[in-house]
């Protein structure tokens, strides 16, 4: 595997329109930061689908863990990839892929808050609105690839909070702390994720926000939403537990 000697923290920031080129330790960091977490969203996706019992809650879990396992598969197989020097034109689509995945990511993380929660009549719609933003992201990401990152990362944002005030301004219910610690440890680590050359392992950094925002969130949803009743949204089956009360705003 090539880019320097392993010791080396840090190459210099990339050009305009060119990707920024990781050091040996900084690949190995990459790889291994999300690579740790495939096995553990494997069961955790697992056991969110088994544990859903009505129908909208199978559809959120199967969304929610499959871009949940997503996330990270995508991710680490690009950074290997990316680790051995080889295989250019397959390494520029598993980029390609890799920031994808983050818009996709993004609009499953609500589903299960849109489909499962009251959000009201406009709010029911968001969640259309967000698979649509999200595949718009894709063909700007495919479009302009490495052009514009500052107004993708823009993208990245507004794709992720929009959709959260919506939820935290409907009426009260369980999960608010964690939907919204989650969002500030993603864009707290989007300083991270716009900081490669100036920070060492910036990039690294930003996939452990990732994984705590990820978990903040997967837990907040197996908690609050799967596997039991949502008062005022499902009244049906009556025989359902009421969901854990308490993280609301």
């Amino acid at each position: 595997m090539c880019g320097g000697d392993i010791n080396r923290w840090k190459n210099n920031p990339a050009k305009p329109g060119v990707p920024y080129v990781p050091t040996n330790l900084e690949h190995l960091a990459n790889t291994i930061t999300h690579g740790f977490c495939i096995i553990p969203s494997l069961y955790a996706s697992r056991d969110l689908v088994k544990e859903a019992i009505t129908s909208s809650q199978k559809t959120s879990a199967t969304v929610f863990g499959l871009a949940l396992l997503l996330l990270f598969s995508v991710s680490t197989l690009f950074h290997l990839v990316s680790w051995s020097g080889l295989a250019k034109t397959l390494r520029f689509y598993l980029h390609i892929s890799d920031r994808a995945i983050i818009y996709l990511y993004i609009a499953a993380s609500y589903t299960p808050w849109l489909m499962l929660t009251d959000v009201g009549y406009y709010g029911g719609h968001l969640r259309w609105i967000m698979w649509f933003l999200a595949v718009l992201g894709i063909f700007y990401s495919y479009c302009f690839y490495e052009k514009y990152k500052r107004l993708e990362t823009v993208f990245y944002v507004i794709l992720g909070t929009v959709p959260a005030l919506v939820v935290l301004e409907s009426p009260p219910k369980n999960g608010m702390y964690e939907l919204a610690l989650g969002g500030i440890l993603y864009i707290s680590g989007v300083v991270f994720f716009k900081s490669d050359g100036i920070i060492p392992c910036a990039h690294a950094i930003w996939h452990l926000f990732v994984v705590m925002g990820a978990y903040t969130h997967l837990s907040a949803i197996q908690r609050y939403l799967i596997g039991c009743r949502v008062p005022g949204v499902d009244p049906e089956p009556s025989h359902l537990p009421d969901c854990i009360t308490g993280g609301s705003l």
